[in-house]
């Protein structure tokens, strides 16, 4: 029987490369509460991490790679994510407090949701809201 109270592991992971990955990490987990599952690599190369979003959800990502060939190839700062969070406004505090670069503050949409844009310190794009999309 599922324990219904803990979310269910994620099924898609939004993944990004970073030129400090550690130092992401610690942004990502003290601006926006992700949790750190996973991190593997030897100093400061992040060869895989995972962090959780608390209500469900993770993202993945590592150390920026030189080879240009590899298939899985990402730029630092290329990223864009929407994360859902029913508390925008606590949250956005958080964030700014964590020095994220503000890109829009909170603000209401037409379409009910509660929203506002930060960058983290590679310059990926985070917008977080109420918004949950629509049911399938």
């Amino acid at each position: 029987m599922t324990d219904q109270r803990t979310p269910p592991p994620p099924q898609v992971w939004p993944t990004l490369r970073a030129t400090d990955a550690r130092a992401l990490i610690r942004f990502l987990v003290e601006a926006f509460g992700f949790e750190e599952t996973a991190v593997h690599g030897a100093g400061d190369r992040v060869d895989h991490a995972e962090l959780s979003w608390p209500p469900g959800g993770g993202i993945m990502l590592g150390s920026v790679r030189d080879d240009a060939e590899n298939p899985w190839h990402l730029d630092p700062g290329t990223f864009g994510a929407y994360v859902v969070t029913d508390e925008p406004d606590k949250l956005f505090a958080r964030a700014r407090a964590a020095g994220a670069t503000i890109v829009r503050e909170p603000f209401d949409t037409d379409y009910g949701s509660r929203d506002f844009t930060v960058r983290d310190p590679e310059g990926n794009l985070w917008s977080f809201g109420t918004y949950r999309g629509e049911p399938r």
